[in-house]
């Protein structure tokens, strides 16, 4: 069999999926990932992006943190792929628990998954700092320069920057999904960021899948590996 038939087997036999992605499930619904440093990129910027996206310059910076932020983070008009589809769809059919994600788009409620476990936040979410106050992402992208609630206070996305931790609710229920499942599959993620990419040493089963174009570090560990589009590898499950 090849690898996508012996796939198909496992998702076919299977009611405790989990999946767990990265960047690589969105920039099929073009949304780049923002580590990527192209040439317009280093004249456009002072620092590297982990500076800009970092605790520290936000809070020394917010002005030149919200022109990144806005410019390479936010892209309102991606719709969710055949990845995000197909991933709702196993879902509701029982198949699926959760889906663990590393983005902050917010694709996989777009495309109706419901158990999503937003390990970095989401633009969806920001709060006034001072007042707590909750504001969607239209009032960022309204915005002029940096967002101020009506208290006057700084609004922050409520996305976790570098040098700030994991919610620790959110890393413990995926960790218990993760541990339980009969297929873990993973997507779209070198799994070169931690403490994220350490949760698939928690996985007990046998039937681990990592779907990514080019080959990771756990390529070894893994009981199937589809160097392929994601998009492409769940299209059949549409």
């Amino acid at each position: 069999m090849t690898p996508r038939e012996t796939l198909k087997q496992w998702i076919e036999e299977s009611s405790n999926i989990v999946f767990f992605g990265g960047a690589g499930v969105s920039t099929e619904s073009g949304i780049p990932d923002f580590r990527s440093q192209d040439g317009l990129y280093n004249q456009e910027y002072d620092y590297p992006p982990e500076i800009i996206i970092s605790h520290s310059f936000y809070m020394r910076n917010p002005k030149e943190f919200y022109r990144f932020y806005k410019n390479k983070m936010i892209f309102t008009d991606a719709k969710p792929n055949a990845a995000h589809l197909a991933l709702a769809k196993l879902e509701a059919e029982g198949k699926l628990k959760a889906v663990i994600t590393q983005n902050i788009d917010g694709l996989h409620q777009m495309a109706g998954s419901k158990e999503v476990l937003e390990l970095h936040g989401s633009i969806h979410r920001n709060y006034c700092t001072r007042c707590r106050k909750f504001y969607g992402l239209d009032k960022i992208v309204e915005s002029e320069g940096v967002p101020v609630c009506t208290c006057g206070g700084r609004i922050k996305p409520d996305v976790v920057l570098y040098e700030e931790g994991l919610d620790q609710r959110t890393l413990q229920k995926s960790v218990s999904y993760i541990r339980h499942a009969d297929v873990l599959i993973i997507g779209g993620t070198s799994l070169t960021v931690y403490p994220a990419a350490g949760l698939i040493d928690y996985y007990q089963g046998n039937k681990l899948v990592l779907i990514n174009k080019s080959a990771t570090t756990r390529d070894a560990h893994a009981d199937l590996v589809i160097n392929d589009p994601i998009g492409e590898v769940f299209q059949e499950y549409l």
